[in-house]
C-alpha cells in the first residue's frame, strides 16, 4: 500500500499530464497493455476494493460484474481505447453514498497498487491518475 506522501506526490505530479491519454505514438490504452493489461489492472483493482475494510462497505449494493464491465469502459475509453463508456456520470453513480477524501485516496491507493501489480511504470501511472483526478468532484459528497 502506498503511503500517504507518495499519494501526494503521485496526485501532484498526475495533475501536470491532465488529459494526457496519447504520448507519442502510442495511446494510454496501449501503455495499459490493451484489453489483456487493462483487463487484469480492473479486475486487480476490484478485487483490492473489495478486500480493503476502509472501503469494502461502500459495494455492499453494488453489482459487482456490472462494475467491472463499466469500470473497464470508462478506462478504455478515457485513455484512448476503442470503448464507449455505457455506465452512469460519476455525480449520479456515487449520489447518495456521502464519500469523503478519505474514502476517493483509499480507491486511489487500491489503484495504485493494481498498476504496480502490472509492472505499469510511473510516468505512466500518472497519465491515468491525471484522467481520473477531476472526477474526485464529482464523486466525493462529504
Amino acid at each position: 500500500m502506498m503511503t500517504k506522501m507518495k499519494f501526494v506526490l503521485l496526485l501532484a505530479a498526475s495533475l501536470s499530464f491532465a488529459g494526457a491519454a496519447r504520448a507519442g505514438d502510442t495511446t494510454l490504452y496501449d501503455d495499459l497493455g490493451g484489453e489483456a493489461g487493462l483487463t487484469r489492472i480492473v479486475n486487480d483493482a476490484t478485487d483490492a476494493f473489495l478486500a480493503d475494510k476502509r472501503i469494502s462497505a461502500t459495494f455492499d449494493e453494488t453489482n459487482m460484474d456490472r462494475f467491472r464491465v463499466k469500470l473497464y469502459e470508462q478506462f478504455c475509453e478515457l485513455t484512448g481505447g476503442p470503448c464507449k463508456y455505457t455506465g452512469h456520470s460519476m455525480a449520479e453513480a456515487h449520489k447518495g453514498l456521502h464519500l469523503r477524501n478519505v474514502d476517493f485516496n483509499a480507491l486511489v491507493e487500491d489503484l495504485q497498487d493494481a498498476l504496480d501489480k502490472s509492472d505499469i511504470p510511473f510516468a505512466t501511472q500518472n497519465r491515468l491518475l491525471a484522467l481520473l483526478a477531476p472526477m474526485q468532484h464529482e464523486v466525493v459528497t462529504r
